[in-house]
């Protein structure tokens, strides 16, 4: 199984990274979606860039974001880290999914994209918005370079296997966000 490349930018405007890694993961549920690929590689793909996006923007930008921007606080990153627990969920649904060619795949699948998509609409709504205007773009570049080297240890490192996001749904679980049994639909 080969894997469909994912990029790795080496530097930018966290701004604009986060929405290029917005864009490469709504492709990927788009080609889940329609089966034009090798399914089982771009499921693994998706994991992997799902996992290590929404890690690393917890590790660098949320707590850079909060300290820079005013209108980015605490209920924002508190939101955003639910958000992103209630994704990897629907992910672990998914990656425990045996085949790809099955009923309960293509529920796993609709139900890891309203979770994604949700949360990457709201974030750039709440979180990406607010930043560019009230961010600095030399601020926005620190953080992106903080941001890719985060992202990249975690693709590294494998963070899209299903052991990994196991650990982390568990995680998740015990810091109580999110329930034992996730709803097919996000609340608003």
């Amino acid at each position: 199984m080969s894997l469909p490349a994912l990029p790795r930018p080496t530097s930018g405007d966290i701004c604009q990274l986060i929405l290029q890694d917005h864009r490469t993961l709504e492709s990927l549920l788009s080609d889940l979606r329609v089966a034009v690929q090798d399914r089982e590689a771009t499921r693994a793909a998706f994991a992997a860039l799902l996992m290590a996006h929404s890690e690393g923007e917890e590790q660098a930008v949320y707590p850079s974001l909060t300290r820079t921007t005013p209108e980015v606080g605490q209920d924002e990153v508190s939101h955003g880290r639910e958000e992103h627990a209630e994704g990897v969920a629907a992910l672990l649904e998914l990656l425990e999914c045996k085949g790809v060619e099955t009923a309960k795949f293509e529920k796993a699948l609709e139900k890891v994209s309203a979770y994604v998509t949700h949360h990457l609409a709201e974030e750039e709504l709440t979180i990406l918005g607010p930043a560019l205007t009230s961010v600095p773009e030399k601020k926005r570049r620190e953080i992106g370079s903080q941001w890719l080297a985060a992202r990249g240890k975690l693709l590294d490192a494998d963070c899209g296997s299903i052991e990994y996001v196991r650990a982390s749904v568990e995680k998740a679980r015990a810091e109580d966000l999110i329930p034992a049994d996730l709803p097919d639909q996000p609340e608003d």
